[in-house]
């Protein structure tokens, strides 16, 4: 009777030991390693920018995802093994340090600030500061012409900031909670312009709801070179810049801006060259 305990305990042990290193194999398969070794690669991409990167009922859209989306197939990865997971703009230097993401494509500019946290591959994109206006008005056709005009960028942001400070400093600025908002209000004529990334306007402008009601006013005021964020160090550095070099040569890139931002007329700058970038 008391062997039989001992036999029951120990056949107990061994089922629990097979179980724990069973599981912990799955753990190191499906975890992005960016190899294509592992079953999926985890994605930081914006949730609410459309034309940019933007989650649906139907899924995930916008310029950033269709670049993703191209990279994880270079590194052998289908759709379907993409795990997408909301980047936003403060949280994305801690994300690629602690390894909750394999990279990141979310509108994020490359500064000398965040190359001391993270590495950037590209840049794939290079966007400036610019105004939204509505399609009917062209009492701005300047960013002196904004003085006196009142200015909307979203809570947080410095962009309407900039603009007071260093083009148009008796413009009058009007912090909103979200672009949406924003729009809104351009589009009641509570605000007369809307400054951001020319790309992030592009996007919101393409839009069903606002397609010919807003027009950009192409001022380019800053340049913003859009980079793929990776952990300091990483090999995938390299291999994402091989895919962007292909996804330009191919095609695929152009036609990514022509479908996400093209409803806008937006303008884009022809496609980067790796490591090129523009102060």
């Amino acid at each position: 009777m008391k062997l039989r305990k001992v036999t029951a305990a120990s056949a107990a042990a061994l089922v629990l030991a097979l179980t724990a290193t069973a599981c912990g194999s799955d753990d190191k398969d499906s975890s992005g390693s960016g190899s294509g070794d592992a079953k999926t690669i985890t994605v930081g991409i914006k949730f609410d920018q459309p034309g940019i990167g933007q989650k649906t009922p139907q899924g995930y859209s916008g310029f950033d995802v269709d670049v993703a989306k191209y990279i994880a197939k270079q590194l052998g990865y289908n759709e379907d093994q993409i795990a997408w997971k909301e980047s936003k703009s403060a949280d994305r230097e801690t994300m690629l340090e602690r390894g909750d993401v394999d990279f990141i494509a979310a509108s994020y500019s490359i500064n000398d600030k965040r190359l001391e946290k993270v590495d950037f591959a590209g840049p794939y994109l290079l966007a400036h500061q610019d105004v939204l206006v509505r399609s009917d008005d062209d009492t701005i056709k300047s960013p002196a012409d904004l003085n006196s005009k009142k200015l909307c960028s979203v809570t947080g942001s410095t962009s309407a900031q900039n603009v007071h400070d260093k083009l148009a400093p008796k413009a009058q600025l009007q912090n909103y909670p979200t672009y949406s908002a924003c729009l809104s209000g351009l589009q009641n004529k509570a605000i007369d312009a809307l400054t951001t990334d020319d790309s992030i306007l592009a996007g919101y402008a393409a839009q069903d709801a606002f397609k010919g009601k807003f027009k950009l006013g192409g001022f380019k005021m800053t340049n913003e070179n859009y980079g793929i964020g990776v952990k300091k160090g990483s090999d995938l550095k390299a291999k994402i810049n091989t895919a962007l070099e292909k996804m330009v040569s191919d095609g695929s890139w152009q036609k990514a801006v022509d479908a996400n931002f093209g409803p806008a007329g937006y303008k884009n700058e022809p496609a980067p060259k790796i490591g090129d970038i523009k102060s």
